[in-house]
């Protein structure tokens, strides 16, 4: 590998870490008070559509992307350090129109969508004019093994499909802007394991959908994009909604799902940096026993801990974007399985250091570290728990 970042990247990291500077940090405040102030918490501050007009005219939009003339033209491991910048606040993402769900139902739609599909939903999307869910996981099954998912996709004669289907975890689907689902169901219960699944684009007005509530994330609602639980009651869509076809919805999914780790872990590194550099403000300011708490040799520790581990989980994350660039996704699944282990353990090793240098104001909600820590946690279920990534790894390595 080569660790120079190209000129073009250089350039990238330095307007994307100006405009965190000037815009996204002093606005991150702004959001939580037009949030509170709104008259309900699922409306979209208007402080986040003045972050995407800014960020979109100095040409930091839609960076993600790779192998596609829609986006920045980057690579995997270009937009890795980009990504990781982003990652450093909660609202960011969003005003580069960088993120999840949409930039994996994003990608799915450049790879998979016909044209007419790209046309109605992709457009619009790129343009961040309306969000979009992924409706996978279901409450009545364990669905870290997606052949368990029971959501039924069932072709009515040429006049389409009808969905029946309770799903949960839809993040995004409480957003009033949400327009469109990917939703992943059975289309033929007989058929071999992996060819049962389909995926199916849902247009979120369709009768039958009813979000029935929203699910809190160790008591945040991340409003106003939410996570839902959605039933869906003779749902009936166009034939021409089907994704690729009729049992490829697996197929799909590993195309879906591993750039989207990438971004996570990249975010979470970002996360774990911005958490490290207000370890080290705190300690430096704070005295105890005649000392500053920067000179106890427990918290010298903790922070030399936390380079070493976030350094280490950068290598490895970079490495996994470099070989999904160079000899694709399925040839980096160990790699891209370790990242998705790695990472959001040593984003929570980091950020519950910097929760006990705090002391008591690390478990309020003054300096972020809580919610930090809580979107961290849900890091090691999304996109797969560890332990299936682990079991993943092990497979691999007893192969060899």
């Amino acid at each position: 590998m080569n660790f120079e970042f190209s000129e073009k990247v250089a350039g990238l990291q330095a307007k994307l870490r100006d405009f965190m500077e000037r815009e996204v940090n002093p606005a991150e405040k702004i959001f939580e008070r037009q949030l509170a102030e709104g008259e309900t918490r699922w409306r979209v501050p208007p402080i986040m559509e003045e972050l995407k007009r800014k960020a979109r005219a100095q040409g930091l939009w839609n960076l993600f992307l790779p192998e596609s003339d829609l986006g920045a033209g980057l690579t995997n491991l270009e937009y890795a350090p980009l990504c990781e910048i982003m990652g450093r606040s909660p609202i960011a993402p969003e005003a580069f129109n960088c993120s999840a769900p949409d930039t994996g139902n994003m990608e799915t739609l450049v790879r998979y969508a016909t044209p007419e599909q790209q046309e109605r939903w992709l457009k619009p999307l790129l343009a961040g004019e309306i969000r979009s869910a992924f409706a996978m996981t279901e409450p009545a099954v364990a669905s870290s093994d997606a052949t368990n998912i029971e959501a039924s996709i069932r072709r009515e004669g040429n006049s389409g499909y009808v969905i029946n289907a309770r799903k949960w975890w839809t993040s995004g689907a409480m957003d009033e802007r949400c327009k469109i689902l990917i939703l992943m169901g059975k289309t033929d219960p007989e058929a071999p394991k992996h060819k049962q699944q389909s995926m199916i684009l849902v247009p979120m007005d369709t009768p039958g959908i009813t979000v029935m509530r929203h699910l809190t994330v160790f008591g945040y609602d991340d409003a106003p994009h939410g996570h839902c639980e959605v039933d869906f009651a003779d749902v009936r869509v166009p034939a021409d909604n089907i994704l690729l076809g009729e049992g490829r919805g697996f197929e799909i999914a590993q195309g879906r799902l591993g750039p989207g780790r990438i971004h996570h872990c990249m975010r979470l590194i970002g996360l774990a940096e911005r958490t490290l550099e207000a370890m080290c403000a705190r300690v430096k300011s704070r005295v105890v026993f005649g000392k500053a708490l920067a000179e106890q040799g427990v918290i010298m520790e903790a922070i030399a801990k936390s380079r070493m581990e976030i350094e280490q989980a950068r290598l490895l994350t970079l490495k996994a974007a470099h070989m999904m660039d160079t000899v694709g996704n399925k040839a980096a699944r160990a790699e891209i399985a370790m990242i998705k282990v790695v990472a959001p353990r040593m984003a929570l090793n980091v950020i519950d250091r910097a929760i006990q240098a705090h002391g008591a104001a690390g478990v309020s909600g003054d300096f972020g570290l809580a919610y930090a820590w809580a979107r961290s946690r849900a890091m090691r279920i999304v996109d797969g728990p560890d332990e299936v990534h682990r079991v993943a790894v092990a497979r691999l390595e007893l192969r060899k």
